[in-house]
């Protein structure tokens, strides 16, 4: 006989075949729901799942109709504040949703998917500490295996090398949990182990392809490593599902930025912003964008917007400043100065400002205070660089040992034969953009810009031969045979395709620090031309100290630093020029500017290219230039900048000291 008192009742049995419904059949289980209410007015479950059901249809205002009324009278039950939250989030009403998601995790703090959406829309409110806060609250509650607890901790205060620890006794017994892999890929990217990240999160996608949050971190490191096609193809299937989420609209145009697309980056930037115009940050980029194409008013409107949105925010103010040709007011520099006041001020935001403050100074003739805002930016910089300058010492007293005469005279001939790069390389800063702009004004030569491949490649080397006898670089480029240069250099031409836009023969890749690797170019690419620009050393390297560079430059922010690296690089080109006579052109910026016309003849003979009166004209060139010297290079060539350092003379004792004779 059936005990009826354990059957469930009609009620219970109509509220769990709605609850059913939902996934597959929102209609019908909205249908269902409100059967229910039509019998019982008011009945939370029922009126929870009519909500859900209307937000999956796409119902928006309608799921608000039943859901907000659900929160009012139910203010201790987190499931409406949840999908109060979801859905003013879908309704693009991001403040109001993050409060509703805050209280549901008031409420239950273990609802991992509100955490990640109010990270979400954190960021894109331009609260990029604050959605990282939440983010670490996201990791620790969804990380439901207890074993993962304590790393998911020591990363959300970023004891990096426990969570290292913990993570790897972890995987050695759980290869493929993805949440750990995931985790440890963190770990890689934050003690700079890009490449390691990425062969991670490829494995952990490979294990789990719908793993969101996997691919996201996947598109974001691969675009730190300057694959940018193949971040693009990452971000264009985050997108297939979530079109407009902006974090991935904004890494989809970063991307795009950094491959040269630039008008189709200030779109998307611009839409981003259409939806979210308090975004500082994303007012930022495009201002970035619009400076780039040489668009000086409209960036300048895009950054005092982000200002005037976010008025500490210290890169909208050394955006500013970084445009060479700008004068701060000085209701600006008493702006800076307030800012510079306030305790809750980040680091980043204070380097930023003080850069910024010391550009106002000098333009105001002020040079001891410039100095002061100068030293501390640089001094708070240095800090956290973790640059040694005993790393580059010796790099370059292995190359010179290693890149022999005979060394060459051995590998002659090897390589791939294309022609079509020039290298500008040297210190930045040294005039290598107003060379670039020459020759990028020619019809046979297209302007790219600062090209991350030739380190990348020089990288994947010590990966690839890890295991073999000689690991360091440059020394197991004696290991490597004729088939290797030649398909390093096929490689590092097809790689940098993406970045041309024209069928000129000839192209420019103008990173300075490819000094570094001017053997490994020669080996790679012998039919390749190298163009060292060189600026008298004290102009050169108090330019670089006054310059906050964004990110690859860690040796500019102390002035010994600076003028040990100067001497290095000179170091080693004199050695090129001694073992590879001929092989590298040298530009000498103040001859450049004094004796313009007969530097661009003698630098087109070199790449063997007919003088054309367009490179006398390179300030008419309306090309993208990315580097600080953007607005520069679209004046006429002027002499103002050559003696600038001498200002500063009375502080820069230490530069002069190292630099020794080359001072």
């Amino acid at each position: 006989m059936t005990d009826q008192s354990k059957q469930p009742d009609a009620l219970e049995v109509a509220l769990r075949e709605a609850s059913q419904l939902l996934p597959t059949q929102p209609a019908r289980a909205a249908e269902r729901a409100a059967a229910i209410l039509r019998e019982q007015p008011g009945h939370p479950h029922a009126a929870l799942i009519l909500g859900v059901a209307r937000r999956m249809g796409g119902n928006l205002v309608g799921a608000l109709q039943v859901l907000a009324p659900l929160a009012r009278a139910q203010p201790g039950w987190a499931p409406p504040c949840y999908e109060m939250g979801v859905t003013l989030g879908l309704a693009g009403r991001r403040k109001e949703a993050v409060e509703w998601l805050r209280r549901a995790v008031q409420l239950k703090a273990d609802i991992g998917d509100a955490w990640r959406l109010i990270a979400d829309h954190l960021l894109a409110l331009g609260d990029p500490s604050g959605a990282d806060a939440a983010y670490a609250n996201h990791l620790i509650v969804s990380t439901r295996d207890p074993r993962l607890a304590a790393p998911a901790t020591a990363l959300l205060n970023n004891r990096v090398m426990e969570a290292e620890g913990l993570l790897r006794a972890h995987l050695t017994q759980n290869p493929t949990d993805v949440v750990a892999i995931r985790m440890q890929a963190d770990v890689a990217v934050r003690l700079r182990r890009s490449a390691l990240a990425e062969q991670m999160l490829a494995y952990c996608l490979e294990l789990a392809p719908d793993y969101t949050a996997a691919r996201h971190d996947y598109a974001l490191v691969l675009h730190r490593l300057n694959k940018s096609t193949e971040a693009l193809a990452q971000v264009e299937q985050l997108l297939a599902a979530e079109p407009k989420n902006p974090s991935y609209l904004n890494l989809k145009a970063a991307a795009l930025t950094r491959i040269g697309d630039h008008a189709q980056a200030s779109e998307i930037y611009s839409s981003i912003l259409a939806d979210f115009p308090d975004n500082a940050n994303v007012w930022i980029s495009l201002g970035h964008t619009l400076r780039t194409t040489g668009r000086r008013e409209e960036s300048l409107a895009a950054y005092r917007r982000a200002i005037e949105l976010a008025p500490g925010l210290g890169e909208a103010w050394w955006a500013l400043a970084n445009i060479k040709t700008l004068r701060f007011s000085p209701d600006d520099v008493a702006a800076m100065r307030q800012q510079l006041t306030r305790a809750d001020l980040s680091e980043n935001d204070r380097v930023h400002l003080r850069f910024a403050l010391g550009k106002a100074l000098e333009d105001a003739a002020d040079y001891a205070e410039s100095f002061r805002q100068y030293a501390e930016g640089n001094r708070l910089r240095r800090a956290t660089s973790g640059y040694k300058a005993d790393d580059t010492i010796a790099m370059v007293q292995r190359s010179r040992a290693t890149f022999t005469s005979e060394f060459f005279d051995a590998r002659r001939g090897w390589g791939a034969a294309a022609p079509d790069p020039i290298f500008v390389i040297g210190l930045p800063r040294s005039g290598s953009t107003l060379v670039e702009q020459i020759l990028a004004s020619h019809p046979g030569v297209e302007g790219t810009m600062e090209l991350l491949d030739v380190v990348a490649l020089a990288w994947s080397l010590t990966v690839r031969h890890k295991d073999a006898p000689v690991k360091s670089y440059p020394e197991l480029l004696a290991q490597l045979g004729a088939d290797e240069f030649r398909e390093l250099g096929e490689r590092y031409i097809e790689q940098t395709r993406v970045y041309r836009r024209t069928d000129a023969p000839f192209f420019i890749d103008k990173l300075p620090n490819n000094w570094e690797h001017t053997g490994l170019i020669h080996l790679m690419l012998p039919n390749a031309k190298i163009v060292d620009v060189r600026r008298d050393a004290m102009g050169c390297c108090f330019s670089c100290f006054k310059q906050h560079f964004a990110s690859g430059q860690d040796f500019a922010y102390d002035l010994r630093d600076i003028g040990r690296y100067y001497c290095d690089y000179v170091e080693l080109m004199a050695h090129f020029d001694a073992v590879l006579p001929g092989r590298v052109h040298r530009v000498d910026y103040q001859s450049l500017v004094e004796n313009t016309e007969s530097e661009v003849r003698r630098l087109l003979e070199y790449c063997g290219l007919p003088f054309e009166d367009a490179c006398l004209r390179f300030h008419e060139n309306k090309r993208a230039v990315r580097t600080p010297s953007s607005e520069q290079v679209r004046t006429p060539i002027f002499r103002d900048a050559l003696d600038q350092w001498r200002h500063y003379e009375p502080w820069l004792g230490p530069l002069r000291e190292v630099l020794g004779d080359h001072g």
